[in-house]
């Protein structure tokens, strides 16, 4: 039933649509800071360094997980490894746009530990991003190398039906599931070496 009478006032459609928290966006405009904005879609993790005006948003950074590509990356580009090296690629460049502080933005998402917007937030820490956090809620470092998929990968081998069928993305690339913590080290490198120089 909808609410009617003189002081019922119509949410912004926004609010609406489930898109925005208008309480919990006022409070991180307020902080001053620009916002780490982490998001996860179902194929992709998306990060952002985003400052508020008065005109809009202005994203001063931002990496797209289908960046890992150029890196080499045959994981998947949603998977907690990769929202981590998300989080560096764009702590890295927030650093080079002078952003050395920025107050997390998870929007909607349920704060659970060791969620993909968490090992964003981790890999932004380590570029050398000050943002404000409790240590408690970051996901675990095995756990953002890949190694609960390398561990599940050869549990299955056992069956080789069920194994193509859960790693079928990874197959279809011509990479090996259980190579993942050493791939992703790797990787890490490259992005490092390339925003050190």
């Amino acid at each position: 039933m909808m609410a009617k009478g003189p002081s019922y006032n119509v949410p912004y459609r926004r609010r609406r649509e489930g898109k925005t928290n208008y309480l919990r966006r006022k409070k991180l405009v307020l902080s001053g800071l620009p916002r780490l904005v982490a998001r996860k879609t179902n194929k992709h993790i998306i990060a952002q360094i985003i400052e508020a005006s008065i005109e809009g948003d202005k994203v001063i950074a931002s990496a797209h997980s289908s960046e890992l590509k150029k890196y080499g990356w045959l994981g998947s580009l949603k998977s907690l490894p990769a929202a981590y090296l998300t989080g560096l690629i764009c702590g890295y460049k927030a650093l080079k746009k002078d952003v050395k502080k920025a107050v997390l933005d998870i929007g909607l998402q349920a704060p659970s530990k060791g969620a993909c917007v968490f090992a964003v937030l981790k890999g932004c820490l380590d570029a050398g991003v000050e943002v404000p956090h409790g240590e408690e809620i970051l996901p675990d470092e095995d756990r953002i190398k890949g190694q609960h998929i390398s561990d599940y990968a050869k549990t299955l081998s056992a069956d080789p039906d069920v194994y193509r069928r859960r790693f079928s993305a990874y197959l279809k690339r011509g990479f090996p599931p259980e190579n993942l913590v050493e791939h992703f080290s790797a990787v890490k490198e490259k992005i490092t070496a390339e925003f050190e120089e």
